[in-house]
């Protein structure tokens, strides 16, 4: 396509789903700065870390829920085009919740469909997945003619309604508008890549969170296995030249938009191993980097592990305090087995080019993690506090309570190494002693280093004395 570059945005309402979510709110700016009468997000959030930006540049969340068709209709209600980004389920503890993502995934997008018809919306553009196509199976080089992969062989639910709602959409292409005599709605899917960049919330958290404890001791795969990334940037460069493939009133299409009814690739078209890819991100955070390696077949069984841990868990998996789990069988094929495909249908159908590389996407993403880590409350691993708390608890039990349970062998080994109570008390109390002076210092330290995190500094030094203390006086060396 060789359209202006703003093209069927100027003067046109948009709705967002999922709007206050990473790249829905990228996209919802995008289509302000281009023009657009009147961007919508949708979303089952009222706030989110992008809402403050998006008020400022007079975009106001609509709250709802997809799953409940008045919502959704009050959302879409005088609108002409929609981009359907929300879903649930992508990966951790929401990959295991079986019935709302079917409700969200299948019925939400249901809800829209049925609304664009209602209320003679033109455009609909449904962000999809690798997964409906990708099941464990190595990929290279793919493209749009691969058939879906067989709905009951997906080992995740995610997987499975993402492909029936992307079925759904496209066979909803074409379909006779109520409200629109003679129009009809065109659809068109995208297939984003794992998706990166500053303010990325799903998965990048989540490893910093397993970087920060240590808790990313292999890697899993062959070092040759290759995957898709894509920035969010060329993702919603993608979003915007796919709405504007569904536009029915240019000439060199007679009437027939060029993306009506297709599926897309999207990426930075740079494959490579994720754990390569992550490689720069940790290093610059000086977060320990995975050495040792393990197979698809051995990380399967520790996904499926933690798969049955998790279902037994199921009715608190919203919990705050339940952490998400390790790793779950689906996100081992993610890693661990090459898929990654071409986005040459949608350059020559669209005329997508990624405008970011990804080593100035990868830039852009250090940075951001650099100064969201100055912002943190920095600490040491899992296996330290494992050291420290269990030690100083053991320490404890062998010189302060009475023979029950495990507490005579903690004294059989306190008196071993020590060899007296009287040693031992000792001992404690002047641990004890040192964790109080290490913690009060480090309060006062952090009120003027990290002022933000000063509690959180005392209370974690105070469990884990220098252990702690020490990344504070990094901290404020670097500062100095």
């Amino acid at each position: 396509m060789h359209l202006s570059e703003n093209e069927g945005i100027e003067g046109n309402t948009f709705v967002v789903t999922g709007g206050l979510g990473f790249v829905g709110s990228a996209l919802c700016l995008e289509l302000v700065r281009r023009g657009a009468r009147q961007v919508r997000p949708f979303d089952l959030r009222l706030t989110s870390s992008w809402s403050h930006k998006l008020t400022t540049h007079g975009v106001q969340c609509i709250q709802g829920d997809l799953t409940y068709k008045r919502d959704v209709e009050k959302a879409l209600r005088g609108v002409d085009c929609v981009f359907h980004l929300a879903s649930f389920g992508m990966s951790g503890k929401e990959m295991l919740q079986f019935g709302r993502i079917d409700e969200v995934n299948i019925n939400g997008t249901c809800h829209i469909l049925e609304a664009c018809i209602e209320f003679g919306i033109k455009r609909l553009v449904y962000v999809s997945t690798y997964n409906v196509v990708f099941g464990g199976k190595e990929i290279v080089n793919g493209n749009e003619a691969l058939p879906y992969f067989p709905i009951d062989d997906h080992v995740d639910p995610y997987g499975s309604s993402k492909s029936i709602a992307e079925q759904l959409v496209l066979k909803y292409n074409g379909s006779p508008l109520k409200k629109n005599n003679g129009k009809r709605l065109y659809t068109c899917a995208i297939r984003p890549a794992a998706i990166y960049g500053p303010g990325e919330e799903r998965h990048f958290p989540r490893i910093m969170s397993f970087a920060k404890l240590g808790l990313l001791p292999f890697i899993i795969g062959d070092a040759n296995v290759k995957t898709d990334w894509v920035y969010v940037d060329n993702l919603v460069l993608a979003l915007i030249l796919a709405s504007m493939g569904l536009l029915d009133d240019i000439p060199m299409t007679g009437g027939r938009p060029v993306a009506a009814g297709q599926p897309y690739f999207i990426s930075d078209g740079s494959p490579i191993n994720s754990f390569e890819f992550l490689r720069p991100l940790l290093r610059s955070l000086d977060y320990d980097l995975p050495t040792a390696s393990l197979t698809v077949p051995h990380a399967l069984i520790l996904g499926k592990i933690f798969q049955a841990i998790y279902t037994l868990l199921y009715p608190w998996l919203n919990r705050w305090w339940l952490p998400q789990p390790f790793i779950l069988p689906a996100e081992v094929y993610k890693v661990g087995v090459t898929h990654y495909f071409s986005f040459l249908k949608a350059k020559q159908e669209l005329g997508y080019v990624p405008m970011v590389t990804p080593r100035e996407g990868m830039a852009a993403t250090i940075s951001y993690w650099q100064d969201r880590k100055r912002k943190m409350l920095d600490g040491p691993t899992i296996y330290a506090w494992l050291f420290c708390v269990i030690g100083m608890g053991t320490l404890f039990c062998a010189a302060y309570l009475p023979d029950t349970g495990p507490v005579p062998l903690f004294r059989a080994i306190s008196l071993f190494v020590f060899r007296s109570m009287w040693m031992t008390r000792t001992v404690f109390l002047l641990a004890t002693t040192a964790h109080i002076c290490e913690a009060i210092y480090a309060w006062r330290l952090a009120k003027r280093v990290d002022p933000v995190n000063a509690r959180g500094w005392f209370w974690q030094t105070f469990a884990l004395g220098f252990l702690s203390l020490r990344f504070l006086l990094k901290r404020e060396k670097n500062k100095s």
